[in-house]
């Protein structure tokens, strides 16, 4: 499984893992919910379970994935500061490149 993160996303996401109360707990990336042919993601942070896998990005951030779930190989993590400042989770491979 695949997950990518941009450099505006890294940064925030490592700021809040270094957080004391976050101490060996890593990034999740989830689906909300799927329909058709795409999914709506949401993130947390969490530790992985047995039904779990763990990526590390080319960014150093590992990243807990739901095993066998395919909406969530290739899935991006991009957090923009304009027009709104927050996170955006895509899969381009899967067609799904932002809300609807």
């Amino acid at each position: 499984m695949n997950c990518k993160i941009s450099k505006n996303a890294a940064k925030v996401i490592q700021a809040e893992l270094d957080k004391p109360e976050n101490e060996g707990k890593k990034l999740r990336v989830y689906v909300t919910h799927s329909h058709g042919d795409h999914a709506h993601y949401g993130m947390g942070i969490d530790v992985p379970s047995e039904t779990d896998i763990v990526v590390t990005t080319d960014k150093g951030i590992d990243v807990i994935l739901e095993k066998d779930n395919a909406f969530l190989d290739g899935v991006r993590i991009d957090y923009f500061y304009v027009p709104e400042e927050g996170f955006a989770v895509t899969n381009p491979t899967k067609g799904n490149h932002g809300d609807h």
